[in-house]
């Protein structure tokens, strides 16, 4: 699914790796999927105690990806590990195509020695065949668990097999309903079949785009344990692959679960590329950033085809969710002339 590509040199650099102080990054095999599906392996961490504490380590839910596991090699020029390929080829309902081509304005027009090198390794994109699903809602309707269900229950569950102690009596000491129009149903124990339930009921989300095989499957809803998002980005002054990846890498270390890319300035799209390509978690963007850089900053030629393209691009690279500013009208643009910066959601 990937096209090696001849780019400019680019320096090497690597990025932070290693275990966290007193943690063991261990895999636990995701219950629920038939014999024959490929291998479903779920990352948790266990916290050693002090000695004088005279107990079990601390089993904890896990964000930082391969980085934190000592038998595994990072090299950013390559990549993670394409983990979600297997499942989404076991599904078979979703094919390659050529995708669009990459375009000078994807860059902001930038050229020569201030354009970032593109990443070594073209993804080739998927895209759903005709007559059959592709989001995990589509599935979760069907009644169909897939391997991205079965992954994040036993991920909710900090890979354990069954029921913790005490944990019905931690949950009847609890509130399942603390607003009225918000009522919550927190089981003791996650399944798979409650993870294709609540998404089916439109109230949890798996964000996992097909074309971003390196992610672990991270569930986000109400029912289920909270989750941490984190912005980085490059901006007009600074344009970094190395700042970005480190940034990333840091977020998912300090227990991010989710990422955004709020890039703005040129070189948005090769520096998502490379952050994509090595990101273990959803990463998300406001599109409009990147459309708005598309049209030199000029609002009167930001129409839908330019947004829609936009969204095209950012899909097939392998954009997991999107932040839609909505509420931009025509007659309130020139009350952004005289920002500093700009149409952004930075400083209300």
């Amino acid at each position: 699914m990937n096209k090696h590509l001849d780019p400019k040199s680019i320096e090497p650099f690597k990025v932070t790796t290693g275990p966290l102080p007193a943690s063991t990054k261990l895999y636990s095999p995701a219950p629920g999927l038939p014999a024959d599906h490929p291998p479903v392996l779920v990352p948790y961490r266990e916290i050693a105690l002090h000695p004088s504490a005279n107990e079990p380590p601390v089993r904890v839910y896990d964000t930082t990806g391969p980085y934190s596991d000592p038998a595994v090699a990072i090299d950013v020029h390559e990549g993670l590990p394409r983990i979600r390929l297997p499942w989404i080829a076991a599904r078979g309902d979703a094919a390659p195509y050529g995708g669009r081509h990459i375009k000078p304005e994807d860059n902001g027009h930038v050229t020569g020695d201030k354009l970032v090198t593109q990443f070594p390794f073209l993804n080739v994109p998927q895209r759903v065949q005709p007559g059959k699903r592709l989001t995990q809602y589509q599935y979760a309707k069907a009644g169909i668990i897939t391997a991205e269900m079965a992954y994040v229950a036993h991920r909710e569950n900090i890979c354990r097999e069954a029921m913790a102690e005490g944990a019905e009596a931690r949950r009847a000491d609890g509130e399942d309903v603390f607003a009225a129009s918000f009522p919550a149903e927190i089981p003791a124990f996650i399944t798979p079949e409650f993870v294709r339930s609540e998404i089916a009921r439109g109230r949890a989300i798996i964000p996992a785009n097909i074309n971003h095989p390196e992610l672990e499957p991270v569930i986000i809803g109400r029912n289920f344990l909270v989750k941490i998002n984190a912005n980085i980005g490059n901006s007009a002054v600074t344009s970094s692959v190395e700042e970005e990846i480190e940034k990333l890498v840091w977020s998912i270390r300090w227990g991010a679960d989710t990422v955004m890319d709020l890039s703005t300035g040129r070189n948005i799209h090769n520096i998502r590329d490379w952050i994509i390509r090595n990101s273990p978690v959803p990463i998300g963007t406001v599109p409009i950033y990147q459309a708005l850089e598309k049209v030199g900053g000029d609002p009167d030629k930001l129409d839908w085809s330019v947004f829609k393209d936009t969204l095209v691009e950012q899909c097939e690279q392998g954009v997991d969710y999107f932040t839609i500013h909505a509420g931009v009208r025509l007659q309130y643009i020139h009350l952004t002339a005289k920002r500093v910066t700009g149409i952004v959601s930075r400083g209300g």
